[in-house]
């Protein structure tokens, strides 16, 4: 089959001939019909983390049921499908329930193991969901990495209606999904960041307000802060949390180390919370809230032999929303 290759870590992607997977007893196979790109697609070029080699990389999939393994029972050839890319043991599931994702097998599929930048792609059944029937093929591949991780990040900061959420680094993916599950959950939702058209396209999409992130402060108390760029905005992001506030960090695309004021985290009693991913009951929650019609927010799409070109959008930061490929096939 045609796949996006990565053959070193540090190193960077070819286009070429990779063996078709045969699923295995308990996995189905999937005829890539769309699939969306996320920094774990840089990262892993960087060796940040290095992946198995030869690594296909893609953590987002929407297609068609190709081939089903033996003991595979829910899932069926024909089938319209997206895949959960936050994969766990059945027993890290059993003895963990909604926190899975901290058991120790815990694995992002299109990291540890191959994804959907392919013309096919395999994945256990249990992470294989029915795509919403409401939304387009790009709109189904866009949602389950970053809207997952943005649906667990409030659920950890128990959002709730009524409280002010602040979202640093408007344009990401999981951001754009912030945006939109914090008005879902009936909270106020402020954003920033330092491109003015990005903040006026966040007003458009429902932002309550947009702060320039090169402001030297930014304005705002808010109840929880959604984090994912780590040093270059952590002071202003601590310093806009109202007193016993919630900052929820994912990520770090700006830097891996930050610095914290001890007294000013304990006389305001703030909690900073990490999160990462999410569980199969998150993942079901969110298809429902999903159905219900929650936006999804898509950049652009490209064909996936312009993967390179839309990898080079995602590193200069330039998206508001999610990158997607098209694999030509419905």
């Amino acid at each position: 089959m045609k796949s996006w290759i990565l053959n070193e870590s540090p190193g960077a992607y070819t286009w070429g001939d990779i063996a078709t997977p045969e699923p295995q007893e308990d996995q189905v196979r999937i005829r890539v019909v769309a699939s969306a790109l996320n920094h774990m697609d840089l990262w892993v070029t960087r060796g940040m983390p290095k992946p198995p080699l030869p690594h296909i990389p893609g953590c987002d999939v929407a297609g068609i049921v190709d081939a089903i393994g033996s003991r595979v029972t829910t899932v069926k050839v024909g089938d319209e499908v997206v895949v959960n890319p936050g994969v766990s043991p059945v027993e890290d599931i059993v003895r963990y329930g909604n926190n899975s994702p901290m058991g120790p097998g815990f694995m992002i599929w299109g990291e540890h193991c191959h994804g959907g930048h392919a013309t096919y792609a395999v994945a256990p059944e249990r992470n294989v969901r029915p795509r919403p029937s409401s939304r387009t093929w790009h709109e189904s591949a866009a949602f389950p990495l970053a809207y997952l991780t943005a649906l667990r990040m409030l659920n950890r900061a128990r959002v709730r209606a009524g409280e002010t959420v602040l979202i640093v680094g408007i344009g990401s993916g999981v951001s754009t999904a912030a945006l939109a599950l914090t008005h879902f959950m009936g909270a106020r939702a402020i954003v920033t960041s330092r491109d003015e058209q990005k903040r006026k396209q966040a007003l458009v999409m429902g932002a309550d307000e947009a702060i320039d992130s090169a402001d030297a402060k930014w304005a705002v108390q808010a109840d929880v802060v959604i984090e994912s760029v780590g040093p270059a905005t952590w002071d202003k992001s601590v310093r806009s949390l109202a007193p016993g506030g919630r900052m929820v960090v994912c990520g770090g695309t700006s830097g891996t180390s930050a610095e914290i004021n001890i007294p000013r985290l304990f006389f305001k009693q703030y909690e900073i919370i990490g999160s990462s991913m999410g569980s199969y009951e998150e993942f079901d929650q969110l298809l429902h809230i999903i159905n219900s019609g929650l936006p999804i927010a898509v950049d652009n799409v490209y064909p996936l032999a312009e993967y390179l070109i839309a990898i080079d959008r995602l590193e200069r930061g330039a998206q508001l929303g999610k990158i997607v490929l098209d694999h030509g096939v419905v």
